[in-house]
């Protein structure tokens, strides 16, 4: 279905995508970055660019269902009270568990978790960001006492060495990414340390390509290295941290030479040495860092690693100078300062905090606090899968494709005698799990708080009526709590209230333990509604009594003083603990997982813009060309990972030496919905950092053969028909990507079929334009009713070349085929129909062939492309590779760059 309704002009909100958090400005035409946001100062990436396309009603949940059946409210609070108390008094309360999102807004996150924690009493709360960032939480608390990003986005374009580890800005963090790209200058440098060669690494002037694992041992010997040549700033040690002696003869066993470290991180010691050599001749240096920092079982001490460098230079929380997290969600932050957090309590107090629980059991009103921290998310699914758990509240997530093992994390769900989701989206591969489906609002509907990766704080505003019976997270939430009883304490009129209510309580946790804590709103804990809704973004903390004093904090720890009750930093010695998995001779190679450009997550609202699935369109396997010759895998066919466990992976491969040989690159966004065997999760193991309980996520173990295949098929139906289930049993592996007007599915198999048969099937009746060569294996068919087009069908074999989607997918949105487009059909393409090439930028549809074509003709600089085709004009995250491209050509010279030259100065 159509989006039945506008976005009203000129509503601040902001982007759902990512961490940094990007103010958007709707139109009724579209959105825009909002110019006057700190975080992106009017930029936006392609998902942002592409939000308008997202909204309406296409795949809604618009009404609650039980047991699969439309519900209505009263029925559904009901069945989802009754369950909760029935396990409550059968079980007790840790049989209750709730599995929270970054996708809530911090209103909706904090109710969720004083009903869990305080009145439910169940301990085991956690979210989806322990999958992202609870390993820089950890190493947060471990150094400064507390879970503080001590810089801002500013830093990034102040800093003279920026060095991004294990973070693909460029793809996951685009608006950043451009920051840093504009405050490029004569002797600026960067330092990219990745174990592939991404798209940032195209901007570095040093890219340190690591064996994946070993950056412990890289800043471990950074340490060493500056401690040896006397780079330290052993005054600030001396009056400002603890534990530095422990932690150098730590990291001097691990890594306790150049040469050492080279061959440990397989790395070139001259590279090594740069690298060692420009962080202690830079004082103005930030290192940011990211998920292949933090999705490992060693991601804490990792993180620690880079912040004991920072702290022996004194380099944190000091203009252009500071360690920084890049937050994954948009309300990652949030949901920590909440509670979201299993081993946390509500406004950054943890369960060992002296004086927190009778806090908030005063505070709350609250009667049955737990006295230890929940379970993490890896072990509270394995609860559910042993039977612990009885009940499960899953909000505004798709643990079934995100978590490690997925095919366990899918019979632990299967298995729960009650399953509840809160959720948008009518089917995703967790929804299909749910006893209880609950119709949550999605952006555009939310009304609310976001923080993002600088602590700054912004309202994301609706601008969209609620459709059908869908309602806010923290409506839903508190109608459950008032059906189970405790209506005084939920008792909120609009998410005003509830801000204001956590406000208050950032205040009088600053109370609670010794440390002298930084997390304050308590000037915005008497906010009058019309404040609220009026409210520009600002930093916490914000301690002041004084209302009209709402500047916020730019850096935190610049002086010096720590949240710990010393207010020293810690130190904190770290060893080297390698990955969990390592390759064997049954799995020899590497896996690496992460995100794509224009992709989101599990895609569950990105897939609804056809454009953001034209750059990737089906799932992929990079792998070296080394590789791919020792596997029997070629570039464009298909190839099957097989990991530890029976669930493969099969994607197209890309044949790349942009991954190390012996390692693979898989994305994560694939799932059930959209691919046949595609889960990236799978090929990872359910084991996690023992401090912070994040997931190893980035490195697994698979082997890599051919998928073999007689035939392979492109089938395309028009939008508005359903997909025959049934017929997916005769394809051995399937992909669907939705375009504008059609669906269009890969389908490939291993066995010839009687392709009769099953076009009518898959075509929805009996095709009347047929067109069959038995001998050369090709058979083509589409089925037109009444002069429009319904479904097409083109069969060819494995060695032949299926057309591209554009030219088909618009002859779906006639109303009736001319002469001309039905003698083509079952060509795939009209004669004169220019053959653009794969799609380089999403934002204006410009294809890699006609990028190479202006470069043939003299188009030879970033610019010049951008003044011809509009390429890398809007967005900017097609920019890497134009710029690869130029470089293949030669073609872009140091005075089209100056930046890029100087640079390397």
């Amino acid at each position: 279905m159509a989006n039945p309704y506008e976005p009203t002009a000129d509503v601040l909100t902001t982007c759902p995508y990512c961490g940094v958090g990007c103010g958007v400005t709707t139109r009724s035409s579209g959105v825009q970055g909002t110019a006057s946001h700190p975080a992106n100062q009017g930029r936006l990436c392609v998902k942002g660019s592409a939000l308008h396309e997202t909204i309406g009603q296409t795949g809604r949940l618009l009404a609650p269902r039980l047991k699969g059946q439309t519900s209505s409210w009263p029925e559904a609070l009901k069945a989802v009270a009754d369950g909760i108390r029935q396990a409550v008094q059968e079980h007790g309360s840790d049989s209750v568990a709730f599995y929270l999102s970054g996708q809530l807004l911090t209103e909706d996150y904090y109710v969720a978790n004083k009903l869990a924690k305080g009145f439910i009493g169940t301990p085991n709360v956690d979210t989806n960001s322990r999958l992202c960032m609870s390993s820089a939480v950890a190493a947060h608390k471990r150094a400064f006492g507390e879970d503080c990003v001590p810089g801002c986005y500013e830093d990034f374009e102040l800093a003279d060495l920026l060095v991004l580890a294990g973070s693909n800005a460029a793809w996951a963090h685009p608006v950043l990414f451009q920051r840093m790209e504009a405050s490029r200058r004569p002797g600026r440098r960067v330092v990219v340390i990745d174990p592939r060669r991404t798209a940032t690494a195209e901007m570095a002037d040093l890219h340190l390509q690591l064996k994946p694992g070993t950056d412990t041992v890289l800043f471990n010997g950074l340490l060493v290295w500056l401690a040896d040549r006397e780079a330290i700033e052993g005054d600030f040690i001396d009056a400002h941290c603890s534990d530095y002696a422990e932690t150098l003869d730590c990291a001097r066993l691990a890594a306790p030479s150049v040469a050492s470290v080279a061959n440990q991180c397989d790395l070139e010691s001259a590279d090594v040495e740069t690298f060692f050599r420009w962080f202690a001749e830079t004082p103005r240096t930030v290192t940011g860092f990211s998920q292949g920092i933090n999705q490992s079982v060693a991601g804490t001490d990792k993180a620690n690693a880079i912040i004991n460098c920072h702290l022996a230079t004194g380099r944190v929380g000091r203009p252009g100078a500071t360690p920084f997290s890049l937050t994954g969600q948009p309300n990652a932050m949030g949901g920590r300062e909440v509670g979201g957090l299993a081993n946390t309590l509500a406004s950054h107090l943890d369960y060992d905090t002296p004086g927190a629980r009778q806090l908030l059991t005063r505070f709350w009103g609250a009667h049955a606090i737990p006295d230890r921290p929940g379970l993490k998310a890896v072990d509270l699914f394995e609860a559910v899968h042993s039977g612990q758990i009885k009940v499960i509240w899953i909000m505004g997530t798709n643990p079934a494709v995100s978590l490690p093992d997925s095919s366990r994390v899918r019979e632990a769900l299967a298995k729960c005698p009650l399953v509840i989701v809160s959720d948008c989206m009518a089917e995703t591969d967790t929804t299909a799990f749910a006893d209880i489906l609950l119709p949550a609002a999605g952006w555009g509907e939310k009304n609310g708080t976001v923080t993002n990766s600088e602590r700054c704080l912004s309202r994301q505003r609706a601008f969209l009526p609620l459709p059908g019976q869908v309602r806010p997270d923290w409506w839903i939430i508190s109608a459950v709590a008032r059906e189970l009883g405790y209506g005084t304490a939920f008792d909120y009129d609009g998410p005003d209230d509830i801000f204001r209510e956590y406000a208050r309580l950032s205040g009088r946790a600053l109370g609670c333990g010794p440390g002298r804590r930084r997390f304050d709103l308590s000037a915005l804990a008497n906010l009058s509604r019309q404040e609220y809704d009026a409210l520009s973004p600002v930093q916490w903390p914000l301690p002041g009594k004084d209302m009209s004093d709402t500047s916020g904090t730019a850096r935190l720890f610049g002086d010096g003083v720590f949240a710990t009750p010393d207010g020293r930093a810690r130190m904190v010695p770290v060893t080297t603990i390698l990955p969990a998995q390592q390759a064997s001779e049954a799995r020899p190679l590497v896996v690496n997982a992460g995100r794509i450009r224009d992709q989101w997550h599990t895609m569950t609202r990105t897939a609804l813009s056809p454009r953001l699935l034209a750059h990737r369109p089906e799932p992929f396997i990079e792998v070296h060309p080394d590789d791919a010759r020792a596997c029997g895998v070629r570039d464009g066919e298909l190839g099957r990972l097989s990991g530890p466990g029976d669930h493969g992976y099969v994607g197209r491969i890309r044949s790349t030496d942009e991954v190390r040989a012996g390692e693979v690159f898989v994305p994560i966004h694939w799932n059930s919905c959209f691919a046949s065997q595609a889960l990236a999760t799978n090929l990872m193991a359910g084991v996690s950092d023992p401090v912070s309980g994040q997931p190893e996520g980035k490195h697994g173990t698979a082997s890599l053969a051919p998928f073999n295949m007689r035939w392979q098929a492109r089938l395309m139906r028009r939008k508005d028909q359903l997909w025959p289930g049934e017929g997916l049993a005769a394809c051995d592996y399937w992909s669907r990507q939705p375009l504008a007007h059609s669906h269009s599915w890969w389908l490939a198999g291993r066995q010839p079929l009687n392709w009769a048969r099953w076009a009518k099937e898959w075509l929805g009746g009996d095709p009347n334009l047929l067109l069959e060569d038995p001998a050369e294996g090709r058979f083509r068919a589409a089925r037109v009713v009444a002069g429009r087009l319904e479904a097409v069908l083109l069969v060819d074999p494995v060695t032949g070349a299926l057309p591209e989607l554009d030219w088909l997918d618009q002859c779906f949105a006639e109303s009736e085929l001319s002469q001309e487009q039905r003698q083509c059909l079952l060509a795939g393409r009209a004669v004169d129909t220019e053959d653009t090439g794969r799609l380089i930028c999403t934002c204006f549809q410009v294809g890699e062939k006609q990028v190479e074509a202006a470069i043939s003709n003299g188009e030879r600089s970033i610019d010049a492309l951008g003044q011809s085709l509009q390429c890398g004009t809007n967005c900017g995250s097609c920019i890497p590779e134009l710029r690869r491209m130029l470089d293949r050509h030669g073609s872009e010279t140091m005075a089209n760059d100056p930046t890029r030259s100087a640079s390397l100065a």
